[in-house]
């Protein structure tokens, strides 16, 4: 038994406990037992070239710039849809269809600013505090904005003359476009109310708007926000001079000024212009770039304070309109007249109006008020050149 080898193994100390160690195979060199496998190389990881680098950056600035504007459009579809169901159903019928696409075809939107809670206190007055026809005119590149004196005296169909504004009170929107329509000749084919007791959210959602004030203007006092005591001898609000930014308050204000402490010759037209640049400023910067990446969180709450029949995509294509137009190019012309001999507040239509329209839709060159007019001469301007 001395030559034979025991299953086990003996130590000084005794056996070890446990399985009895068996002797290991060893395994084939190849993977099937015959021929050694190839060592894995590993190549090297190559970096990004930068030309890569920016292909892919771009690529994924441009969809997400896709899922932003899809979100923007449908927030600011949902405030359209409300502002649309806000127009009186009759309104349609009034309105002349378009003959395309904003795009590519001349269009007519009469602008009507209304503010029933103004420094008049006038509870359930509905008039048409501004009254404006804004041409669009994509062949020339060519916006063209028509200033309607308020109390202008017009025919108003079917009720006989009075002041243009009174066609909003009596009839709603439908009579104020079928009353301007007519006194101009000039089809209408949208229609866009903002009210001006509450825009001043509108201004501040889209971050102010730029006003170039042309003179230095010190109102009469109201709407006071001091004190009793000082708001006694307060003179007024007071705008320099120049392009000053605004905030909806501040131009909520300049809006609604109906005196010039420092200009005797301020009137209503006056007031009208003012608020007719903030109109303008409104729809520039609604329909401006900065406004589109706002628009997935404020889209819907833009267009509160407006009443329109556009769509969507018809505000999506006046912006486009707009931006194409330089300001160098844009019309600004105003209807006029005289003052009523019997001393109303009317004024007189002039038949300087009739050349006016002619300059509206390009018939004729543009021309100044001829002298001798008067504060309320009708003529055009070309730029961003004021009446005074």
């Amino acid at each position: 038994m001395a030559g034979v080898d025991k299953p086990y193994r003996v130590y000084r100390g005794g056996r070890t406990k446990g399985r009895v160690p068996l002797e290991r195979r060893e395994r084939a060199p190849g993977g099937n037992g015959r021929v050694p496998s190839q060592p894995k190389i590993r190549r090297p990881r190559r970096r990004w070239s930068w030309r890569r680098r920016i292909l892919v950056g771009l690529l994924v600035l441009i969809v997400v710039l896709i899922v932003w504007a899809v979100a923007g459009f449908l927030a600011f579809r949902s405030g359209v849809h409300a502002a649309n169901n806000r127009l009186p159903a009759n309104v349609q019928q009034t309105l002349t269809k378009d003959n395309g696409a904003l795009l590519n075809n001349a269009s007519d939107i009469l602008l009507l600013g209304t503010d029933h809670m103004n420094n008049d206190q006038r509870v359930g007055d509905f008039h048409s505090d501004s009254v404006m026809l804004l041409r669009i005119d994509p062949s020339r590149h060519r916006l063209v904005y028509l200033s309607i004196p308020r109390d202008l005296r017009v025919p108003v169909p079917g009720y006989g003359l009075g002041k243009v504004n009174s066609a909003t009170q009596i009839g709603g929107p439908g009579l104020a476009v079928r009353t301007v329509s007519s006194f101009t000749g000039l089809p209408v084919n949208h229609v866009l109310i903002i009210d001006f007791h509450h825009f001043r959210q509108l201004v501040d959602s889209i971050g102010g708007i730029t006003v170039d004030v042309p003179e230095r203007i010190l109102s009469n006092p109201f709407d006071c926000p001091y004190t009793a005591a000082r708001c006694a001898t307060w003179k007024g609000w007071r705008f320099a001079k120049g392009p000053q930014h605004m905030n909806g308050w501040r131009a909520q204000i300049y809006s609604r000024i109906r005196e010039n402490q420092l200009n005797p010759a301020d009137n209503d037209i006056t007031r009208g212009e003012r608020q007719q640049q903030v109109l303008r400023a409104v729809i520039q910067k609604l329909t401006g770039v900065s406004t589109f990446f706002k628009l997935p969180f404020r889209g819907g709450s833009l267009v509160r304070p407006l009443t329109t029949d556009l769509s969507a995509w018809e505000f999506a294509q006046l912006g486009w309109d707009m931006k194409r137009a330089p300001a160098s190019k844009a019309l600004h012309c105003r209807l006029g007249g005289n003052s009523d001999p019997a001393g109303s507040s009317d004024i007189i239509p002039s038949e300087d109006n009739r050349p006016v329209i002619g300059m509206v839709t390009g018939a004729s060159a543009p021309q100044p008020p001829r002298p001798g007019t008067g504060f309320y001469g009708p003529g055009c301007i070309v730029g961003t050149g004021s009446f005074h």
